[in-house]
């Protein structure tokens, strides 16, 4: 993605300042009117967000969906969660993580001391997987379905540039790395996505299927990584915390 018009005038102001003896100077007026030219990234994201509206490359879940579930919150925001696919809920509301999963996440996320609003959260599919008729529940996506829709996340994640992104589930982990593990393996340490660092967690519905005290706080152990990566200031209440 190419810088926005405003970071190119501020970084050619810079080297005219380091190769000249009289400082630069540019008018109030003149970088008013390129800021207000600069797209902010809810604009950048508007294009994309309609691209996947419309999208038919996996014609069978662009049969079969609702809507598709482009992502939600600020994109301004320093954090991204990454989930694997939009389930029953999501499909009809077109937003992620609105479930008794996407709740719990919410319960972690005001946990960390942030609103769901303050950060943003996206799949790596757009699309519920279809489900053969008079079939329950929600099924996990094959690797093609997530090699194919997740050129759409890579421009989210590029035009949102979190400083942190958070994938719930090897699900997830596989759709943006290409690789698989075992959340033991790859949970609760650091990894890298184009050098974005990346925290990898259990998927809020893990914890829903298990509720092992032990199991909620390694989640909320790798969260405190999140925060403290971040910089922010943790209380001692949030370090003793249990979901």
């Amino acid at each position: 993605m190419q810088e926005p018009a405003l970071d190119l005038v501020i970084a050619a102001l810079k080297k005219i300042r380091e190769t000249r003896d009289r400082l630069p100077r540019a008018s109030r007026s003149s970088l008013t009117r390129l800021q207000r030219f600069t797209p902010n990234k809810a604009e950048l994201l508007a294009p994309v967000r309609e691209r996947v509206r419309v999208c038919t490359k996996c014609p069978h879940l662009a049969c079969s969906r609702t809507q598709t579930v482009f992502g939600v919150g600020n994109p301004d925001s320093e954090i991204m969660f990454i989930g694997e696919a939009p389930g029953v809920e999501e499909d009809a509301q077109g937003e992620p993580f609105v479930g008794r999963a996407g709740q719990l996440l919410t319960k972690i996320i005001k946990a960390m001391g942030c609103a769901r609003e303050d950060v943003y959260i996206a799949n790596i599919l757009k699309c519920r997987p279809d489900m053969p008729p008079g079939s329950f529940g929600n099924r996990v996506p094959t690797p093609l379905e997530m090699q194919t829709c997740r050129p759409y996340l890579v421009e989210q994640i590029d035009i949102i540039q979190p400083e942190v992104l958070v994938a719930l589930g090897a699900v997830a982990v596989e759709g943006l790395l290409g690789t698989r593990g075992t959340m033991r393996e790859l949970r609760g340490r650091w990894h890298s996505y184009n050098g974005t660092p990346l925290m990898i967690t259990y998927h809020p519905a893990y914890l829903l299927r298990n509720q092992s005290p032990s199991e909620k706080r390694k989640v909320w152990e790798d969260m405190l990584q999140v925060l403290e990566r971040l910089e922010r200031p943790v209380t001692e209440k949030q370090r003793n915390y249990f979901l």
